[in-house]
């Protein structure tokens, strides 16, 4: 895969003059053996200073505190990066472990816990009737399993791009049969958690290359899942993709909340506001092409 340019501004208008909390920015990946930053620039309004540190989950994190009062405040992102995915081939694996039901090693699971364990509640036990549905067969390779899982939720349920802020529980999105890229997102992490899964709420962007990619021109959201000799891996069920070079991760988190790119506090009453986010990710050549 070629190198890819990711522009990602949020802008925030606000009626009157307000002060500003502290800014959590989550936008930045961190490096790895599948992606290399290239370049990197940050364009912030009103003017502040900024300081830079990692989470509880390893994920880049940058605290914004702007000065004084606006009316506005404008997060600009662009990233120039490189990517080295590692397609998914099938494997042979003799480790009886990577068989359902799931089962990982005793130190495995003292790190996974966090992400096994649900967060989201079923009173009526709406989703655990759709998991028994999906019920895999014993010793059912759980890659295979997952595959499955993946592209029913992408067969099955309508995507919808929603502007509202926050994430459907699943049993909402089980019941509407459809959602934004989170929300299906949501959906297989808390059901494959139900299932003794180790998963992950992954964020980034998406590079779009062809007209039947979903969730292009903002951030997209997908499912991260460990599997015992196999490590995390990446499946993004509004699109059927696992394991997709054109997935590009920027952070993984236990919830949707502990995601959000761009959260904080303002000062004071901002009246009317608006918000407004745009995310372009091409190839770099393709940007050549068109200057």
């Amino acid at each position: 895969m070629g190198r890819l340019r990711i522009l990602h501004e949020t802008r925030y208008y606000y009626e009157r003059p307000v002060g500003f909390g502290p800014q959590r920015l989550m936008i930045r990946p961190r490096d790895s053996h599948a992606l290399r930053i290239v370049e990197a620039s940050l364009r912030l309004f009103p003017p502040g200073d900024t300081r830079w540190s990692y989470d509880a989950n390893g994920n880049c994190i940058c605290v914004f505190q702007p000065n004084g009062r606006a009316d506005a405040m404008r997060v600009a992102s662009e990233l120039i990066i490189d990517r080295y995915p590692a397609p998914l081939v099938p494997q042979r694996i003799e480790n009886p472990d990577t068989l359902t039901p799931i089962v990982y090693s005793r130190e495995d699971r003292a790190t996974l816990e966090p992400f096994i364990a649900p967060v989201t509640d079923d009173p009526d036990a709406v989703l655990l009737r759709w998991l028994r549905g999906l019920a895999s067969h014993r010793d059912e390779p759980a890659l295979a399993f997952l595959l499955r899982v993946n592209d029913l939720i992408h067969q099955q349920f309508a995507y919808q791009s929603r502007e509202e802020e926050g994430v459907q529980t699943p049993v909402e999105t089980l019941r509407k049969r459809s959602g934004a890229c989170r929300d299906l997102a949501w959906l297989m992490v808390e059901g494959l958690r139900r299932l003794g899964y180790a998963a992950l709420f992954a964020t980034g962007y998406i590079h779009s290359p062809n007209a039947q990619i979903r969730g292009a021109g903002a951030t997209h959201a997908w499912c991260e899942v460990f599997l015992p000799d196999l490590g995390w891996l990446e499946f993004d069920p509004t699109n059927g993709l696992a394991e997709s070079p054109d997935l590009i991760r920027v952070a993984a988190t236990r919830t949707p909340a502990q995601a959000l790119p761009v959260s904080g506090a303002i000062i004071g009453d901002p009246g009317k506001s608006r918000l407004h986010v745009s995310v372009d990710v091409r190839l770099v050549d393709e940007i050549g092409r068109a200057a």
